[in-house]
């Protein structure tokens, strides 16, 4: 694989910001309670991934490191401001939906983690290929969770109705558990799918040390008394 091509496909699997990374994960659980209210944040996000991430790798040469992630934030904001304002002019439906998470893109740390990380380190090229596949994999992963989720609180996707005879579903996943509860559920699948891949591959899957419980002592117990007896 080129590496245009790795630059672009990472963030939509490998490296998916919410899957993967669990970044961004407010907007990703607040926002994603219909597939409509997803895939609308999602595409938000993605444009000022875009739009950012291009500007900011024309700009960083001429940017003092001490001041360099202010200035950052003063461009994402312009961005940020600009999808609202379409947004409540030709879309106000989704506007009110979303609410106070469009102009929280400006903090969101997909966004500002991906200008400090990459665009102030690459070509114009490569900071528009990041910032699309970022993007793009942050909106697959809402779309997909807001469509579970609701088509399991009212049976429609999309507003769609594909059961007709739904007529009562669980409206905990309309609410803020209902996020919780799909992500659980997605990531275990990702983890299943993983391990299985590298029992195929005759490889061990296992967690990174950092993650793995064997390593953690916050749940540590003395075995003083076990001893003892």
């Amino acid at each position: 694989m080129s590496k245009a091509s790795n630059e672009f496909f990472k963030g939509i699997w490998k490296e998916n910001p919410v899957l993967v990374l669990s970044l961004g994960m407010c907007p990703s659980l607040a926002t994603s309670s219909s597939a409509t209210n997803g895939l609308g944040m999602g595409l938000a996000t993605t444009f000022v991934l875009l739009c950012s991430n291009i500007a900011i790798s024309l700009i960083r040469n001429i940017v003092p490191s001490k001041i360099r992630i202010p200035c950052y934030i003063v461009v994402i904001a312009t961005f940020v401001t600009v999808v609202d304002l379409v947004m409540q002019a030709y879309t106000e439906a989704l506007y009110n939906a979303l609410g106070i998470f469009i102009p929280l893109i400006v903090v969101n740390c997909i966004v500002l983690g991906r200008a400090e990380a990459f665009a102030s380190k690459n070509g114009i090229f490569y900071s528009a290929l990041d910032g699309l596949g970022m993007g793009l994999g942050f909106t697959l992963a809402l779309t997909v969770i807001g469509m579970i989720r609701e088509f399991l609180a009212a049976g429609t996707i999309f507003q769609i109705k594909l059961i007709p005879g739904w007529e009562y579903g669980f409206s905990v996943m309309g609410q803020a558990p209902g996020g919780f509860i799909v992500m659980g559920f997605i990531l275990a699948a990702m983890n299943l799918y993983n391990r299985k891949k590298c029992e195929k591959a005759g490889k061990i899957y296992d967690l990174p040390q950092e993650l793995d419980c064997r390593h953690c002592n916050i749940c540590h117990f003395s075995n003083t008394d076990t001893e003892k007896s």
